[in-house]
């Protein structure tokens, strides 16, 4: 496939899909099964949205088991790494030094699972806006995070002391990087899922995503 964006990079973060161990926060909800299986079907769908868009290659940067058949159904299995880091601050720094550097790509932009109205015109503008010469791109959350984030070189500092899983990450962001003096843009502000009063909006999806499954 000849990408739109070959010198770009998109990199999912993924956990290994446990029973029990993952969106732990709707498990009072959804129980662990519904949870998993919940989980399971927002990889996919982002991963097929990337895989389709025919923007940039896929990479996938995973928390353990780099040859589970889930993660092997959406990406080669050459682009599929560990995470490296104590703190998804690190990891993610980690993971933008590594394909800016080791890979040499031109951009990167880091996205999760939990954001399933994210699609491929979101992605593109993310990606114009690096080509476009924006040194950080960034997608606000609703809850006060970030759904998505992308550079042009290494920026560690942007992941060094960020309350994560606070309402305070994007705040704090966008003071770093004005401290930095690094020019930046902003997209749209999407919302993810993270609690159980997220979960009726999966409903408005199309095709929408079962709350109860």
């Amino acid at each position: 496939m000849a990408f739109k964006f070959p010198d770009s990079r998109i990199a999912v973060f993924a956990r290994e899909p446990l029973l029990g161990k993952v969106k732990t926060r709707l498990l009072a909800a959804l129980g662990e099964e519904g949870a998993l299986a919940l989980y399971q079907q927002m990889l996919v769908r982002i991963g097929g949205c990337i895989n389709a868009s025919g923007l940039a290659r896929l990479d996938l940067w995973v928390s353990s088991n780099p040859s589970h058949k889930l993660f092997l159904t959406i990406c080669n299995e050459m682009n599929i790494y560990i995470q490296e880091g104590n703190d998804l601050g690190e990891k993610m720094a980690f993971s933008c030094e590594s394909t800016l550097l080791a890979e040499a790509a031109q951009s990167v932009i880091i996205v999760g699972t939990d954001c399933p109205v994210m699609d491929a015109a979101y992605l593109d503008s993310a990606l114009t806006s690096l080509q476009g010469g924006s040194d950080v791109v960034i997608g606000p959350a609703e809850d006060g995070g970030y759904v998505l984030i992308g550079m042009r070189q290494p920026q560690a500092a942007l992941f060094v002391d960020i309350p994560w899983g606070s309402d305070r990450v994007l705040a704090e962001t966008l003071t770093r990087l004005q401290a930095l003096h690094l020019n930046y843009h902003l997209l749209p502000t999407l919302w993810d899922v993270d609690t159980p009063a997220d979960l009726p909006r999966l409903q408005t999806l199309n095709p929408p995503l079962p709350s109860n499954s």
